[in-house]
């Protein structure tokens, strides 16, 4: 076995491959020259593919790579070789060397062909294109359900907030009007007899005690009034009418409301559609706005600005429809907007209910709203309140539109004298 590698190792009866190039420089060098550059090359690729390899872990066969790597080697190194023997004719190790390539590069090639069928199972760069787009595209589906279900989460909870607020308000309004009436009832009772002990003769302390109570009595039923147009209980006496008129003829009395030196600002809308409500609880309600109005300007600091703004537009049905309490029918707004303190959102809230008031023990009843509220739901239609801290308050009266056509005038007989007209902004 020694000999025998002995006499395979062998190199004393041969010559260098340079004799067979007969030593010709141009060759030689050639020779030499590329196969440094494709040695060098099949050094340096396996080193690029250790490194990728190793920091991409995530690479399907990575082990592959590092057969590639085993090959490429061993094919430089044969290059090596060949400038070897150019000069020194060690032409067993040469040999060697090749077997082991070509057990190598054999290795290689089968591993490969075996895992051909695995490779080409893999989703192409495109597939993976249309994956990653598809894949996005069910994110954004999924982003667009969510926020549809959040928005309606927002709805449904508004709306069960609107219902337990219509609730409370029902409530209230029926306890109100109920404690009303009976105390309403009492108090025409007491009327009624302070009024008898006019007609005795009474001394001038009597006389006084009587009076005081008759004063106190009336005050307690006005306040019982304002809280049966809360309960939407007080009678009513709906005339058609327009409500620029009224407001326009309503602006001296809104003057004083506001302890302003002008009227207040009026942006009235031509041709408005005429409504069918009692004009003298209208009137009430603007009156009660205006003092709001007025205390929310001076809480605010703002004296030389009392100027509230009142105006009125048609709203098509179409429109109120989508406000909330507002039936699909036409209507017509009264706002007033005032530049005051403002409320805050859990104040807001609780605007209507009776005796919610923020103003000093005294300042108020806290029926002025409520009363509004009442008035407005008694006549078919609603209130909205929109105020903001620091920036004001507009309060919004829905009323239905009178559709009813206007009673034509009536013709005097040609021979009875017409009686006289008076002339009403109601009529």
């Amino acid at each position: 076995m020694l000999d025998a590698l002995g006499s395979f190792l062998d190199r004393s009866n041969l010559s260098p491959h340079g004799i067979c190039l007969l030593w010709r420089p141009e060759l030689i060098w050639t020779h030499v020259v590329s196969d440094f550059v494709i040695g060098l090359a099949y050094f340096t690729i396996p080193v690029a593919l250790g490194v990728f390899v190793t920091r991409r872990s995530d690479v399907a066969f990575g082990w592959m790579g590092w057969a590639f790597a085993g090959f490429i080697l061993a094919c430089g190194t044969t290059h090596f070789f060949a400038i070897w023997t150019l000069w020194v004719p060690d032409y067993a190790a040469e040999a060697l060397l090749k077997a082991v390539t070509a057990v190598a590069s054999l290795l290689t090639a089968v591993l490969l062909w075996e895992l051909l069928p695995r490779a080409l199972a893999l989703p192409s760069p495109e597939t993976l294109r249309r994956a990653n787009a598809e894949l996005v595209a069910r994110i954004r589906e999924r982003d667009e359900a969510l926020d549809a279900l959040r928005t309606a989460i927002a709805e449904r909870e508004r709306a069960e907030e609107m219902l337990r607020q219509t609730q409370k308000m029902e409530a209230i309004g029926a306890l109100t009007g109920g404690v009303a009436h009976d105390f309403n009832n009492l108090l025409g009772v007491v009327i009624a007899n302070l009024d008898r002990l006019a007609r005795a003769p009474l001394d001038a302390t009597a006389e006084r005690a009587r009076g005081s109570a008759l004063k106190g009595a009336e005050r307690a039923a006005s306040l019982v009034q304002k809280m049966l147009a809360f309960a939407r209980r007080q009678p009513l006496q709906p005339t058609r009418f327009d409500a620029n008129i009224l407001i326009g003829d309503l602006s001296e009395l809104l003057r004083g409301a506001l302890n302003a030196t002008e009227p207040p600002e009026m942006e009235l809308a031509a041709d408005l559609w005429p409504v069918r409500v009692d004009a003298n609880q209208l009137e009430n309600v603007l009156l009660n706005l205006a003092v709001n109005a007025r205390d929310a300007m001076l809480a605010q600091g703002r004296p030389d600005s009392r100027r509230a703004t009142i105006r009125t537009r048609n709203v098509p049905a179409a429109e109120a429809a989508t406000r909330a309490g507002l039936r699909a029918v036409d209507h017509v707004l009264i706002s007033v907007t005032d530049r005051g303190c403002g409320m805050s959102p859990e104040i807001s809230a609780r605007a209507f209910e009776p005796f919610f008031t923020t103003k000093a023990v005294g300042e108020g009843t806290g029926l002025g709203l409520s009363q509004a509220f009442g008035f407005a739901k008694q006549s078919g239609g609603h209130i909205l309140l929109d105020s903001r801290p620091g920036q004001g308050t507009t309060v919004e009266i829905y009323l239905p539109r009178d559709r009813e056509p206007a009673p034509p005038p009536a013709i005097p007989d040609a021979f009875t004298p017409a009686p006289h007209l008076p002339s009403s902004r109601f009529a």
